[in-house]
């Protein structure tokens, strides 16, 4: 049996926070469309090369937003407020784009004010974590349309540079369950989307992509019985649009979805092990061994480095009975990019992080472990089990002063 190593998504900032400088000069006037497009395209091409070279065998593409990859899927499907006006005109250009992130000054004839702003959409929390997205609003008599195919053309911009990616999309059911319908359910237009997500998929196909990242982090949650119904209408018609589907979970486990999860004609599955380690055997047993398993083992939101003994105890039994893609839970999105670029941290603290670079070496580690055995990777695993003890065993994080006033009077 083979494992390989994917990654769902990689940080889009910069190693030294090079996309949030290009935007605040973009934003204040003084760096062109042309100039923050290019630095843009350098970020994207950069994060491709570093995951590769660290061993990365399924590399994300059109995980990079230069705001927000929920505000991506909306401009994608042309769901744009009536309220942005003259910016309308502008389908899936930047002048859309930030208007619905941050709002922007009025047309002349809005209120006969030139001033008059209009509002950013509504912003809130990505699930449970500190990201927050651009709630996508659904007005009456929204037309949906296929307007920005950014998917396609991050894939297509990768494959020139020898890059081949399996591109990200925020699935279906998740985006019209995060969406807020004015007068009017989101899940009604369940057939509009699905048929532009069908004609999407297809044009990957056509380019060359052999797998696409679906990710519905909604199915971690309590589903109605409407959502439910969904899911299984939605994936029976995607499953046969074109390119294979890795249905991506994360931020918590599977629960009662499960039996439905499984039950999808999907090509693969990815589930969170780190906020939910205990649906390990549960899944295996639930997915049949034709379909490939994606395990998030490396925590995706926290900067702390990973128990590698302990993953690879539970691992191993699993990787010698099916092929195995091992993967953060969830995109590293959420972490600091390279713990190398930190000159002035502590050394003993230094220690126990993983940051975004880090985190992918800790999956090749297992990876190389499960395919060629742990002895062939002894030394690495010794260092790995050394810094893990430091931490259990440090003072810093063990103070008998504050477990002697924590403890209970009796």
């Amino acid at each position: 049996m083979t494992v390989t190593l994917a990654t769902l998504g990689f940080p889009r900032i910069g190693p030294r926070r090079e996309l949030k400088f290009a935007l605040e000069k973009f934003w204040a006037g003084t760096l062109s469309r042309t100039e923050l497009e290019e630095t843009a395209a350098s970020l994207r091409t950069a994060n491709w090369a570093r995951q590769n070279g660290l061993g990365a065998d399924w590399l994300p593409s059109n995980d990079f937003s230069l705001y927000d990859h929920v505000l991506d899927t909306s401009i994608m499907l042309g769901a744009i407020p009536a309220r942005y006006g003259a910016a309308s005109s502008d389908t899936a250009g930047l002048e859309t784009y930030f208007a619905m992130a941050r709002g922007a000054a009025g047309p002349a004839e809005c209120c006969g004010n030139a001033q008059a702003s209009v509002t950013a959409g509504e912003m809130t929390k990505w699930f449970d974590t500190n990201y927050h997205f651009i709630v996508p609003e659904i007005e009456p008599g929204c037309a949906l349309q296929l307007s920005h195919l950014k998917p396609l053309e991050e894939y297509r911009e990768a494959r020139a540079q020898g890059f081949e990616t399996r591109p990200v999309l925020l699935g279906p059911i998740t985006w019209l369950s995060l969406a807020k319908g004015h007068d009017v359910d989101p899940l009604n237009l369940l057939d509009d989307v699905l048929g532009h997500y069908a004609t999407l998929l297809g044009l990957l196909a056509q380019a060359g992509a052999a797998w696409v990242q679906v990710d519905e982090p909604i199915l971690v949650t309590d589903l109605t019985e409407r959502q439910r119904r969904a899911f299984t209408r939605a994936y029976a018609r995607l499953a046969v649009a074109g390119p294979k589907l890795m249905l991506t979970t994360y931020f918590g486990g599977l629960g009662d979805n499960l039996r439905l999860t499984a039950s999808l004609p999907v090509a693969g599955l990815h589930i969170d092990l780190v906020r939910a380690p205990d649906q390990l055997d549960a899944v295996v047993e639930a997915v049949p061994k034709d379909r490939l398993l994606s395990l998030g083992v490396v925590d995706g939101r926290n900067v702390w480095r990973t128990d590698i003994s302990t993953v690879l105890d539970r691992l191993a039994p699993v990787a010698a009975a099916r092929d195995l893609v091992l993967a953060p839970s969830c995109s590293l999105l959420h972490v600091p990019v390279d713990l190398a670029l930190e000159t002035k941290l502590d050394d003993e603290v230094r220690q126990w992080l993983a940051f975004a670079v880090q985190k992918i070496e800790e999956l090749d580690l297992l990876k190389r472990a499960l395919n060629h055995g742990p002895e062939t990777v002894a030394d690495e695993l010794a260092a790995a089990e050394r810094a893990a003890a430091a931490r259990r065993l440090s003072a810093r994080i063990h103070d008998p002063a504050v477990r002697s006033r924590a403890a209970p009077p009796w």
